[in-house]
């Protein structure tokens, strides 16, 4: 049994997976407490902008190392996402930097729950990612 580069990606991406689930809770946690008028929305939106540049780094490196080693069918899953992330991005509000979320405009009711459900759908979409990277590097380990 060795370690190809296959194997190594589909290690890579499941950590890198796990990262971005706690990127989700943390998302689902932080919009909750907005809905519930807990904590201050120019905090929140403070502690929630610095995480969306990361997030946006880490899946595009691990499908680009899918897309590289030639693994079509766990790339082909990611491309929603990717192409998800890539209109957010270019539709985010005018402000400077990377910064996705507007404090001003953050706790209208739509918009706050259209942000929680996307944390939701993404916390869903990480979890099967996870476990199909860990059947797929199952497979790949048995192949070798």
């Amino acid at each position: 049994m060795s370690f190809n580069f296959v194997v190594c990606t589909y290690i890579l991406a499941m950590v890198s997976d796990a990262l971005l689930i706690f990127f989700s809770i943390f998302h689902i946690i932080i919009f909750d407490e907005l809905k519930t008028e807990c904590k201050n929305p120019i905090d929140q939106c403070d502690s929630l902008n610095p995480l969306v540049l990361p997030e946006y780094i880490i899946h595009l490196f691990f499908n680009i190392l899918f897309l590289i080693g030639g693994e079509w069918i766990s790339f082909a899953i990611s491309v929603p996402l990717m192409v998800y992330h890539i209109i957010r991005h270019c539709n985010r509000p005018v402000m400077s930097g990377f910064d996705l979320y507007d404090a001003t405009s953050i706790m209208n009711a739509d918009k706050l729950d259209s942000h929680q459900r996307e944390g939701w759908f993404k916390l869903a979409f990480y979890v099967f990612a996870f476990f199909y990277y860990l059947v797929g590097m199952i497979r790949a380990l048995i192949t070798v």
